[in-house]
């Protein structure tokens, strides 16, 4: 059994001012995302300085999206018990499925404004996204959230007693998620888009991979306390926000499989 690391949630204290680890997370995310979206930026024509308007289209999508859609289908009775809740970012409490929904909405406004096509678009973001998701988790971790089930592998946890959990081993769950959405959907993502492909399909393997990493995982992260399980004594509420997801990334990838290949603006490898 490996112990939890002891690592303080608050990263910089100034006085009143704590930045959390969790918040540090997501402004790696975003560099990250500026900084690989400036390396391949002339496939779809775009500038450096468009790379950055893309960057702030995105952050606003992930960062409304995502605490939106985690009081929506996580927290609405806390939302509804205290409304200054829903500004409490730092503290945790972001939904990937809100999140996505505010990119796609952002990626469409964008693609509008610069006149490409959508999953054009989509494509060129969704390599640029595993390592935030990747980094999310370790913030996950870090501020003590996504705790595992009860587990008798080599390398399960004893969590910290301000989890309110019991000395038990756990599955380090979060990190499963950083190793699956962060490190192994990025290098699938990352490789495959160097090479020309059709329209929609890098869109179509982002959400299928990421709806089967997420799907399996959380068989062994327990569920959401305040809602436990959804359906059929072990159906948890990520399972089900993620099942479209992989329809829809099985649906997206059939229809891009009848679509040419985007010779002009894949064959440039990076």
């Amino acid at each position: 059994m490996l112990q939890y690391p002891q690592i303080d949630p608050v990263a910089i204290s100034l006085g009143p001012v704590k930045i959390h680890w969790y918040g540090l997370m997501y402004v790696v995310g975003f560099i990250a995302a500026w900084w690989l979206g400036r390396r391949r930026a002339h496939r779809l024509g775009l500038s450096h300085d468009d790379i950055g308007d893309l960057l702030f289209y995105g952050a606003v999508g992930v960062v409304l999206g995502g605490r939106l859609g985690y009081v929506l289908f996580y927290g609405f009775d806390q939302l509804l018990a205290n409304p200054w809740w829903l500004f409490k970012i730092w503290e945790g409490g972001m939904s990937f499925h809100g999140g996505l929904a505010g990119v796609l909405i952002a990626a469409l406004l964008f693609a509008r404004k610069h006149r490409l096509a959508f999953f054009q678009l989509t494509d060129f973001i969704a390599p640029l996204v595993p390592i935030g998701l990747g980094a999310g988790r370790l913030g996950n971790f870090i501020n003590h959230e996504l705790p595992g089930r009860i587990s008798d592998v080599p390398w399960a946890m004893a969590f910290p007693p301000m989890m309110g959990l019991g000395p038990e081993p756990r599955h380090p769950s979060a990190l499963y998620e950083f190793a699956l959405e962060g490190v192994v959907l990025f290098a699938v993502l990352w490789w495959l888009s160097r090479r020309p492909h059709q329209r929609g399909m890098i869109s179509g393997l982002f959400l299928m991979f990421y709806g089967a990493f997420r799907f399996t995982v959380e068989f062994v992260r327990l569920p959401d306390p305040q809602l436990g399980f959804i359906a059929f004594g072990w159906l948890t509420m990520g399972q089900l926000l993620t099942l479209p997801m992989l329809v829809a990334g099985l649906a997206l990838i059939a229809w891009s499989r009848r679509q040419p290949v985007d010779k002009a603006k894949a064959a440039a490898a990076s």
